[in-house]
């Protein structure tokens, strides 16, 4: 590897290459993924007939978006659904969850979280922890929740305790997000879905998908009947400069198009506004993207191991998102580590990141993110509260070249700390 455009030590470089050997068995079943992944989107934009006239801008309405119909198609295929709501509308992945949320669950009914509390985002949209103007809590929907075991697993007997045959929604949260507990792979979710229908066959399972798009050789639509996910993550491929997902049961999406839209209109409206192209090339490229940001995952859990610390998941360990954890023990380091990264970076590479006191949060915060797009967790980041155990959670690379560099760069930052 010539490292001569940035300035990495010998023994940095020297281990790094260490740690690639060692990682090469795995970094090679990432491309047997992404390309089974890859084949499969390459046939499914084939099968829709994608052509030219799919990129054309629809303004007002939006009534007969070709594209827009088309990209719907695509996304039920790929993710093996019966259909898909794709929309440049959707703001983030918190707006794409909570419009699915409100989209099938009505007053009285009752949703059971299955992988304990969700993602700070989240929180305020269900109504948990204090009182939030419009959350499904002041619509009268009540909330359950069944906690991980210690070591971060499934509790399926606190699931069968908990879930009753009048359970309205099991939902699961797929990625560890910012937490140090396990993803859910797709057999995790497989057996879920399976005792969630054991106890209540109507209930709805939904799935927040966030980060684990493309990360395993299958999807994990037939274990769910809903699903929902972020295109500044995963699937929209580092091109898609916003947007969500919502796939699943045919009349579960279109009861989710008539919260985004209006009852009766549902998918019919909504323009494109010149959108569709990027949102075409994103999902295209997503495979690809989302495998060289597995393999820095990689080679960062095997780095950052030889360096002494602890890293969750391991470099052998399967994977079902594309965050990756490393416990640095003390705050220097964590800060260090994230310059490193921001050095990296294509954009804003002559910015030093330093903690501050972001809101929401009972710590200071540090973050490195050098983005094209605002926000996005497809490309190389980092972040993470300073606080013990003082781990700081990576994710993505649009390049796995790049982001090899960059944990070397991080590394090297760490050196004597």
């Amino acid at each position: 590897m010539n490292h001569s455009f940035f300035e990495i030590s010998d023994e940095i470089r020297e281990m790094g290459q260490e740690a690639l050997e060692q990682a090469q068995p795995y970094l090679d079943r990432i491309d047997a993924i992404t390309e089974y992944h890859q084949l499969k989107m390459l046939k499914a934009f084939q099968n829709a007939r994608v052509s030219e006239s799919c990129f054309t801008a629809s303004t007002g309405y939006g009534y007969g978006d070709r594209g827009r119909d088309v990209l719907d198609q695509i996304y039920a295929e790929v993710l093996e659904t019966e259909d898909a709501l794709v929309r440049h509308h959707f703001a983030s992945g918190t707006h794409t969850l909570t419009v699915a949320l409100f989209g099938v669950l009505r007053p009285g009914d009752t949703m059971v979280s299955v992988t304990g509390v969700p993602y700070d985002t989240l929180q305020g949209v269900i109504g948990i922890g204090g009182d939030s103007c419009g959350s499904l809590k002041e619509f009268g929907i009540r909330y359950e929740q069944v906690d991980l075991r210690e070591d971060g697993t499934v509790d399926f007997d606190g699931i069968r305790s908990t879930v009753q045959k009048n359970t309205k929604m099991v939902y699961i949260q797929r990625s560890r997000g910012y937490s140090l507990r396990p993803t859910l792979l797709n057999e995790d979710i497989r057996k879920i879905y399976e005792l969630a229908k054991s106890i209540a066959p109507d209930c709805i399972v939904m799935l927040d998908n966030c980060y684990g798009e493309y990360t395993e050789m299958s999807a994990p639509g037939k274990y769910c009947d809903l699903m929902a996910g972020s295109l500044i993550k995963n699937p929209g491929g580092g091109i898609a400069p916003t947007g969500g997902y919502i796939a699943g049961r045919h009349d579960l999406v279109e009861a989710c198009s008539y919260r985004l839209t209006t009852p009766g209109t549902g998918k019919e409206i909504g323009c494109s506004l010149g959108q569709n192209r990027e949102l075409f090339l994103g999902t295209y490229l997503a495979p690809h993207v989302t495998g060289e940001a597995l393999k820095t995952a990689v080679y960062a859990a095997a780095v950052f191991a030889r360096e002494g610390f602890s890293v969750t998941p391991a470099f052998d360990e399967p994977r079902g998102d594309i965050i990756q954890a490393v416990l640095l023990e003390n705050e220097k380091r964590l800060v260090a580590f994230c310059q490193g990264i921001q050095a990296a970076s294509p954009i804003d590479s002559f910015v030093t990141p330093e903690p501050w006191d972001m809101p929401g949060y009972d710590s200071k915060v540090i973050m490195a993110a050098g983005a094209f797009t605002l926000g996005s967790s497809i490309e190389l980041s980092a972040d993470a509260p300073l606080r013990e155990p003082y781990a700081v959670w990576m994710q993505g690379s649009l390049s796995f070249h790049a982001g090899k560099t960059a944990v070397l760069l991080a590394a090297e930052r760490m050196k004597g700390i």
